[in-house]
């Protein structure tokens, strides 16, 4: 099978109907943060039990496509002795791997601007990440919105980093997934976040094409066009899913197959109404959606609490969060549905 054969059935699998992704890539970190939330200690057994209580949910590959896994966990294995890996591709559920290295400082943009690191040695990376099962990567950008920022360095420079990285997993013949965040952090108007997150997709576009990547052989993770989170005026779903695909088609090109989003701090519940909105809006010519990591895990982690006895609770908290999100993803999402655990 040539590398373009094997990114189109990536892609096939990935993108079919009411099917989205899980990001279960946190790094350790990251994962503290949540176990500290659920006075679970941050140990690798504790990690990988998590992501096996996630991963073998009963039913989970009828709403799940794919899984972003960190480096630990994708060569970890479930309880039965499965890798990981194997066991997501025997379900029908495309695994996936984060391949950046986090964010540093910008030198030469503004003070608290960030750019992505993991660029070196990331080819020889990848070959390994194949060998272990990821069939697709994802590399995550940064960007603020705050007085005099984004700058055109913090652009151009993660635009750049995000072209670089897609190139490179489609020479392996695996799928890139282009996530480029503006953060909604801060009191910045809907208007605003449109206008950035609009310069934004602009340029990676442009370093896209720089670099050669095919466009129809990746996948966008792309913010919502969102009010800041302090902002006085919060937009409404509506408004939300409008001013979204109105950027979305000035400047993502129709070559792009999907987009899947990101919730990017949002609650559970809006994530998931803000992507029914934007699939019940009308046509567009890309599949929409979703690669959320808390906005699916966060009622999983609750109920399990880091306790055996509570394994089954956290996987039918989880598989209700799937399910919402699966109708979402086809606009066919109803509010009423959040009480029908």
């Amino acid at each position: 099978m040539s590398h373009a054969q094997a990114l189109e059935r990536t892609l096939q699998q990935i993108l079919q109907p009411g099917r989205g992704i899980l990001a279960a890539d946190e790094s350790t970190g990251t994962i503290a943060k949540r176990f500290a939330s659920i006075q679970v200690e941050n140990t690798e057994e504790h990690r990988r039990a998590y992501r096996d209580l996630l991963f073998s949910t009963p039913g989970m590959a009828q709403y799940v496509s794919g899984v972003i896994l960190y480096e630990e966990t994708l060569g970890q294995k479930s309880s039965t002795g499965e890798p990981f890996p194997t066991l997501l591709e025997r379900l029908g559920t495309v695994p996936g791997i984060k391949v950046d290295k986090g964010t540093v400082p910008l030198t030469g943009g503004a003070a608290g601007e960030l750019v992505t690191a993991g660029l070196d040695g990331l080819a020889e990376r990848l070959a390994t990440y194949k060998a272990q099962g990821a069939r697709f990567a994802k590399w995550r950008a940064v960007i603020d919105i705050g007085p005099g920022v984004p700058t055109r360095a913090c652009l151009l420079a993660n635009a750049h980093a995000l072209a670089r990285y897609a190139g490179i997993c489609q020479a392996a013949g695996v799928v890139p997934i282009v996530e480029p965040e503006v953060l909604m952090d801060g009191d910045h108007t809907l208007a605003r976040c449109a206008e950035v997150t609009a310069e934004t997709l602009h340029e990676v576009f442009h370093a896209l094409h720089q670099q050669g990547v095919v466009l129809e052989h990746m996948l966008l993770k792309p913010n919502m066009v969102l009010s800041g989170a302090t902002c006085a005026a919060q937009a409404g779903v509506a408004e939300v899913a409008a001013a979204t695909l109105q950027v979305f088609r000035r400047v993502v090109p129709a070559a792009v197959p999907g987009i899947v989003f990101l919730s990017g701090g949002q609650s559970d519940d809006l994530a998931t109404a803000h992507l029914n909105a934007i699939n019940a809006h009308g046509r567009a010519p890309w599949v929409f959606s979703f690669s959320y990591g808390r906005a699916l895990q966060a009622p999983a982690l609750k109920a399990w609490a880091g306790k055996t006895a509570q394994l089954a609770a956290g996987q039918a908290a989880f598989l209700h969060r799937a399910k919402l999100n699966s109708a979402a993803a086809m606009g066919a999402y109803s509010t009423s549905q959040e009480r029908s655990a």
